[in-house]
C-alpha cells in the first residue's frame, strides 16, 4: 500500500498498524487506524489511549485519554 504521508508507516502480521515517530516505534492500532489515511484524519488507540492526527501529511501525537475498559 502506498499513501502519500511523510511519516513511515506499516502493518504487522497481526494487523495492527505502527510508524516510527521521532526515533521511536509507536503503535497506531488496527482497525482504529484510518485507512486510507487523509489529512485531518484523527482516531484513538483503544489500547492505550493514545490519540493521533495527521496534519499535513504527517502523524502527530495530539494527546492521551483514559484507555476504553472492554466489558464482555
Amino acid at each position: 500500500m502506498a499513501f502519500n504521508l511523510k511519516t513511515k508507516i506499516w502493518q504487522t502480521g497481526a494487523l495492527e498498524w505502527w510508524a516510527m515517530i521521532g526515533k521511536e516505534d509507536v503503535y497506531l492500532g488496527s482497525r482504529e487506524f484510518p485507512v486510507p489515511p487523509e489529512d485531518g484524519d484523527a482516531w484513538t488507540v483503544r489500547a492505550t489511549g493514545e490519540m493521533f492526527k495527521i496534519i499535513d501529511g504527517e502523524i502527530c501525537h495530539v494527546g492521551k485519554q483514559e484507555p476504553v475498559k472492554e466489558i464482555w
